[in-house]
């Protein structure tokens, strides 16, 4: 009886190690479909406008700042005392309002880009989970993070392409170089 268990065991040990070898992996590089889908260019794009208009109020301040202090210098020798103290307190304020302003405007930046990110990278998730469901994978190992210590890229298929025809992206063919004379 002893024997016929031991048996069992070694048997249902060695099929799910055929299991387990049986699985599929595979690997894409998440950052190389995400810069390649049509959705990124826009939230660049969109960021950059979002950043420009930013950075035009700071120079507005900035502008507004350098006027005040160049009249400030050019008078403060003529000013009483009391006006220019206030004059003084008056920059003291515009330059706290620049950099208070330059730190809220930096946070910003960061919850825009966050904002515009989110969807176009779960849009690539979900293509990829749609390929690797559809390919029968157990797995997939994202290469741009770099998160895992090892594991050999020969072994694993590269799903780029299709998560790219998934998504409708179509590759450009390299324009090639002029000929040399």
């Amino acid at each position: 009886m002893k024997r016929i268990i031991k048996l069992t065991l070694a048997l249902i040990l060695a099929m799910s190690a055929t299991e387990l070898y049986a699985q599929k992996f595979a690997r894409i590089n998440m950052q190389e479909v995400v810069v390649a889908m049509p959705e990124f260019k826009e939230m660049q794009t969109n960021l950059e406008a979002f950043g420009k208009d930013l950075q035009e109020q700071l120079e507005q301040i900035q502008v507004e700042f350098n006027n005040k202090a160049a009249d400030f210098q050019k008078n403060q020798a003529t000013m009483a005392e009391s006006i220019k103290q206030m004059k003084q307190q008056e920059l003291e304020q515009l330059q706290s309002r620049y950099m208070e302003f330059q730190r809220v405007a930096q946070n910003d930046m960061q919850n825009k880009q966050a904002e515009l990110f989110e969807p176009v990278q779960k849009k690539a998730s979900e293509a990829i989970a749609k390929v690797a469901k559809a390919g029968g994978y157990a797995a997939v190992f994202d290469t741009s993070a770099q998160s895992l210590a090892f594991f050999d890229e020969a072994m694993l298929t590269d799903l780029l392409a299709q998560v790219k025809t998934e998504l409708g992206i179509k590759d450009e063919p390299a324009t090639p170089a002029p000929a040399k004379k």
